[in-house]
């Protein structure tokens, strides 16, 4: 049997990802949004965290909760990251109706940063961490550039880590080549359902 490492789970999530069509992502992604309100407290929250969606990728479609948000008028601010220009750090900054957008090298939309309206991650409530895969504990597989991790890390201790997949699959067993500095989830929804792994 081939062994679950990061590399291999994803690429098998990718390329199942890859035949999805348009309506599929927006359904699915409808149903994330659902099953993220059905579950947790939004409206307890001060921040939440949230990543916009790279569409070519067939990410969930994260614009879905966002307006859902704006539309009931839910006291939660929303924050979204913005990739330095080292290439490998994030910074965070808060999302409103009139936030002017521009797209990144890889063609993320980001906000334009300005020092007012920077977010700082010990502030969070909440994230919405995009992933391919997820095991048993809560260790996830994403693009293999290790943002989110060290974008965790710098969370505080009660920040809830709620993954998001497009993919109706139930986690792996586990993965075989989880890093020390690997972040796990607390939770993790797919379209079908929520799994909890660990207590916030």
């Amino acid at each position: 049997m081939e062994q679950l490492t990061k590399a291999t789970l994803r690429r098998a999530a990718l390329a199942r990802r890859a035949v999805l069509s348009p309506d599929e992502v927006q359904f699915r992604s409808e149903r994330l949004c659902e099953q993220l309100i059905q579950h947790f407290p939004m409206a307890q929250w001060r921040w939440l965290h949230l990543f916009l969606p790279l569409a070519k990728q067939k990410e969930p479609d994260t614009w879905r909760i966002i307006h859902r948000i704006w539309a009931e008028k839910l006291p939660v601010r929303l924050a979204v990251p913005v990739v330095q220009a080292d290439g490998i750090s994030l910074r965070h900054y808060e999302l409103t109706p009139d936030t002017p957008l521009h797209q990144n090298r890889w063609g993320i939309p980001e906000p334009v940063a300005t020092a007012e309206t920077e977010v700082f991650p010990a502030t969070l409530d909440a994230v919405l961490v995009p992933l391919l895969a997820v095991d048993a504990a809560g260790h996830r597989v994403g693009y293999g550039g290790g943002f989110y991790d060290r974008f965790l890390a710098e969370c505080g201790p009660d920040t809830e880590f709620i993954g998001l997949s497009v993919l109706d699959e139930a986690p792996v067993a586990r993965i075989g080549d989880v890093l020390p500095t690997d972040v796990a989830l607390h939770a993790c929804l797919t379209p079908a359902g929520i799994q909890r792994f660990r207590a916030s």
